[in-house]
C-alpha cells in the first residue's frame, strides 16, 4: 500500500484519543494536547527528542526513532522511520503510536501536518534554555504517565546547571568563539541554549550580539573578533580537525595561547541532560585557558 489511501488505511489501527484535562500539556508551538490515557506507544522524530522522552523515564513506550537516535544505546534497538527531515510515514503510521514527538524547526512541515490530519497526537518540542528542557523532560513524562521519574530527571538537571553557574560565572571572563558547523562557518548567538552555557561558564561570546541564533561567519570576521578561545563540536565524538583549520592563523589569539578546544556534539549540541556534562567539559575547557593567563 501506498499513498493516502494505505495511511489511511492503516491508521484504523491507532486508537483516537479523547479530551481529558487531567492529562494536558501545552507544547512549543503554544498548542494544549490533551490525551485521554498516558501515551503508551510512542514514536520521537529527532534525537534530542529521543533522548529527553527516555529521560523522562517512557524508553520502554518508544516504539519509533529516527536515524542518529543513538542514546541511550537501547534506543539504537528501536525501528527506525526515517530521518527526522524525512519521515518514512507509512512505517510511522504502520507502528500505530498513540503519541508522535515532533522538533519544531527540524522535521518537515507538511509530513507533521499530514500526520495530524490522520488524527495523530502530535507534541512539539525545542528546548531553548536550561528551564525549557526541564520542563520539556517533565511535559514528556506528564504524556507518558512517568511523572515520577521526570520530576527528579529535571531536578537534578537544574540543581547541577545551577551548580555549575554558581562555580563559574563569576570568574574572569573568556572571549570564545563556538564553532557549530564548518562549511559553512557557523557560530552561536548568546539566545542559542550553547550560547547561554558558554556565558554560564563565565565565557564571552565574541559573536553573542548577533541576531540569528545560528550566524553565518567567514575566517575573516572570526579573526576580527580575535577570540581566546575556539570551541567545536564537530561531525562525530573524535573529530577535531574543525580545530586545525586555525592553526593556519598563528597570530589568532586562540591559536597563540594554544586554546583550542573539542568537546564531543553529543554532549553540547543536543538540548538533553546531558548537556550538563557537555557544560561541565566547556567550563573546564575556559578554565584551562584562564590558567595559561597565570602561568604566562
Amino acid at each position: 500500500m501506498r499513498g493516502a489511501l494505505g495511511l489511511a488505511f492503516l491508521l484504523i489501527a491507532i486508537p483516537v484519543q479523547g479530551h481529558d484535562h487531567s492529562r494536558c500539556v501545552v507544547d512549543a508551538r503554544d498548542r494544549e494536547l490533551c490525551l485521554h490515557n498516558a501515551a503508551r506507544r510512542i514514536a520521537t522524530l529527532s534525537p534530542g527528542a529521543t533522548e529527553l522522552t527516555y529521560a523522562a523515564g517512557a524508553g520502554d513506550q518508544v516504539v519509533a526513532v529516527v536515524s542518529y537516535s543513538d542514546y541511550p544505546p537501547q534506543a539504537q534497538e528501536v525501528a527506525s522511520v526515517g530521518s527526522h527531515t524525512r519521515i518514512d510515514l507509512e512505517a510511522l503510521v504502520g507502528l500505530a503510536p498513540d503519541l508522535v514527538i515532533g522538533w519544531v524547526t527540524g522535521n518537515p512541515a507538511e509530513q507533521m501536518e499530514t500526520l495530524e490530519a490522520l488524527g495523530m497526537p502530535v507534541f512539539y518540542i525545542e528546548p531553548r534554555s536550561v528551564e525549557a528542557v526541564a520542563h520539556t523532560i517533565e511535559r514528556l513524562a506528564r504524556l507518558a504517565g512517568t511523572e515520577p521519574i521526570g520530576r527528579q530527571a529535571a531536578s537534578e538537571f537544574r540543581d547541577g546547571m545551577a551548580a555549575l553557574t554558581v562555580r563559574y560565572s563569576e570568574r574572569d571572563p573568556v572571549p570564545t568563539f563556538y564553532q557549530v558547523w564548518d562549511e559553512p562557518l557557523m557560530g552561536v548567538s548568546d539566545e542559542h541554549l550553547i550560547g547561554q552555557v558558554v556565558t554560564l561558564c563565565g565565557g564571552e561570546n565574541v559573536f553573542g550580539s548577533l541576531e540569528r541564533l545560528v550566524p553565518r561567519l567567514d575566517d575573516e570576521a572570526v579573526l576580527a573578533a580575535n577570540p581566546e578561545a575556539i570551541i567545536a563540536g564537530g561531525m562525530g565524538e573524535e573529530n577535531r580537525h574543525w580545530l586545525t583549520h586555525w592553526e593556519q592563523y598563528p597570530h589568532l589569539d586562540a591559536v597563540a595561547k594554544e586554546n583550542l578546544y573539542f568537546v564531543p556534539p553529543s554532549l553540547i549540541q543536543r538540548p538533553t541532560p546531558r548537556l550538563l556534562e557537555g557544560a561541565q567539559l566547556l567550563c573546564d575547557k575556559l578554565d584551562q585557558a584562564r590558567q595559561k593567563r597565570e602561568d604566562a
